[in-house]
């Protein structure tokens, strides 16, 4: 577990314990990567780069141990698309279709999830024609400060090339409470739709996705998780958008988590200790100056 969110979400690691599993904070002593990136940095916060580098060495020195990326790659993307699929469905029932779909984007999943299957229907000539907009954090922004290119998926180099956009394999976030943006890449498909322009990406400050997420848990009754808070925020601009050139139109966001297990960044948002953060253009560029060539 990123070392950051084993310190920011503790919650999860208890529910995780609970089970019988044994949590890790990373960078940790227990693989070479990790001791490699503890030497040059003892007090790292660690990055999914970092974490998904130390799980891949474990298993690779185990044969009786699998490993498997819950996000990023093509195949789980398409296991994801049932979200999508549903939404869909939904709509038909409510005799509706979107006029924009929006979703929070870290690695790409759950917002390739929704979307794809829209898109796919918008390629073979449906006549429905939605605006789809990624929202990731502005700590974070691979789709719209990162490069497309080949690079690797984890800080170690230890995983296959794939081109995608990103910040460079080992760009280190801060440590904002979206655990599940903070990745320094987009899934390929994501990346490869952009490129296409297909999509459209914005970013999003940490204190503006808390505040929408404030807002819709009062409207709502349900508190989103910090990821989630970015989509919110994003259709919360759009909504305010229609409203300011009156026109109606449908959106439809992906309400990816609820919040139940990240209370303590909510303690924290509420006692004023979060703050926003633009991702310096020079360390950008030295994370990048590290891509492989191809």
């Amino acid at each position: 577990m990123v070392r950051v969110s084993y310190d920011q979400k503790p919650y999860r690691r208890a529910l995780m314990e609970a089970f019988g599993a044994s949590v890790t904070a990373s960078p940790s002593i227990e693989t070479q990567t990790g001791r490699a990136i503890l030497a040059q940095d003892p007090d790292c916060n660690g990055s999914l780069g970092m974490a998904i580098s130390e799980a891949v060495e474990v298993a690779a020195q185990d044969p009786h141990t699998k490993y498997a990326l819950g996000s990023v790659l093509n195949h789980v993307l398409l296991h994801q698309t049932v979200i999508g699929l549903e939404a869909i469905e939904q709509m038909a029932m409510a005799d509706d279709e979107p006029d924009i779909l929006i979703g929070c984007t870290g690695g790409g999943s759950n917002f390739a999830g929704l979307v794809m299957p829209y898109l796919g229907r918008k390629i073979k000539g449906h006549a429905s024609n939605p605006r789809v907009i990624a929202v990731e954090p502005s700590a974070c922004p691979s789709l719209t400060r990162g490069r497309y290119t080949y690079d690797f998926g984890d800080t170690g180099h230890l995983t296959p090339l794939v081109k995608m956009h990103t910040l460079g394999s080992t760009f280190v976030p801060p440590g904002i409470h979206a655990g599940g943006l903070r990745y320094h890449g987009m899934a390929p498909l994501v990346s490869h739709v952009m490129n296409l322009g297909l999509i459209e990406a914005v970013s999003v400050q940490q204190l503006d996705a808390f505040a929408a997420g404030i807002q819709f848990a009062r409207a709502e009754g349900i508190l989103p998780a910090p990821e989630a808070n970015h989509a919110v925020a994003g259709a919360i601009a759009e909504a305010l958008r229609c409203k300011q050139e009156g026109v109606a139109r449908t959106i439809l966001f992906s309400l990816s988590g609820h919040g139940h297990f990240d209370m303590q960044s909510y303690i924290a948002y509420q006692a004023g200790q979060l703050q926003n953060y633009d991702y310096p253009e020079e360390e950008i560029a030295m994370a990048l100056a590290d891509l492989p060539t191809i």
